[in-house]
């Protein structure tokens, strides 16, 4: 029985940034669900993903973006059917750490710098990239066309979500991959690097010239990487 192949979206961006590599899971027979990750507060978000697992019958590789890989480390905790977790571009927090925590470990991060926030009537606040800088410190590799869109479609990041810590790692006691871009200017290369050997990844990919936003811009690459994951199941 192949896995069920279940992709979470991280900060800035949305379920249709993994299109293309779907398409590419899709040519290999297996079955592949793009989670709506809420983006509100790392345990709300990890409890959608996990309750969407809970539906799912058989084996699972969950794969995480960006933050979205806080919330598959999170999610995936007690789940015997979730085999392998796959990092792409993604964080891979231990206990007690929180996103600003990793992003601030290694120099190279210019994203940060191009952020903006809308006040909420509940006292947090939705963070933005600004769409004029979208492509430069996001998506350096797509189409100017193809960044504009991704820069209009984005998805914002609550700040609860940002700064809460995480739990118990899944990926402790759960096999994991790690792909990662050589030029993402939302988390150094270093920070993956770090979190890979951490992790005690069982293999670890430096995408050259990549940007942050990996699954819409280098999709042949991380489709790879997951179905190694997936042979492993």
């Amino acid at each position: 029985m192949k896995p069920t192949i279940v992709l979470v979206h991280g900060a800035f961006a949305e379920s249709a940034s993994w299109n293309n590599v779907i398409c590419l899971l899709h040519d290999t027979g297996h079955r592949v669900i793009a989670a709506a990750n809420p983006l509100r507060s790392l345990t709300s978000d990890a409890t959608v993903v996990a309750d969407l697992m809970a539906g799912i019958k058989g084996p699972i590789v969950l794969v995480g973006h960006s933050y979205g890989g806080a919330v598959i480390t999170n999610a995936a905790r007690d789940n015997a059917d979730v085999k392998a977790l796959v990092y792409v571009a993604g964080l891979a927090p231990d206990s007690g750490e929180s996103t600003p925590d990793l992003l601030g470990k290694y120099p190279g991060a210019t994203l940060g710098d191009h952020l903006y926030e809308v006040p909420l009537s509940d006292g947090t606040a939705d963070v933005y990239v600004h769409q004029n800088a979208y492509h430069q410190h996001f998506c350096a590799d797509l189409s100017a066309e193809q960044a504009s869109l991704h820069a209009a479609t984005q998805r914002p990041f609550n700040t609860a979500a940002l700064n809460e810590p995480s739990g118990e790692p899944a990926w402790a006691s759960i096999p994991s991959w790690f792909v990662y871009p050589e030029l993402d200017l939302a988390i150094p290369a270093q920070t993956f690097r770090f979190m890979a050997q951490r992790a005690g990844a069982r293999s670890t990919v430096e995408v050259p010239g990549a940007s942050h936003a990996l699954p819409a811009s280098q999709p042949a690459a991380v489709a790879d990487v997951i179905l190694q994951a997936a042979a492993s199941v």
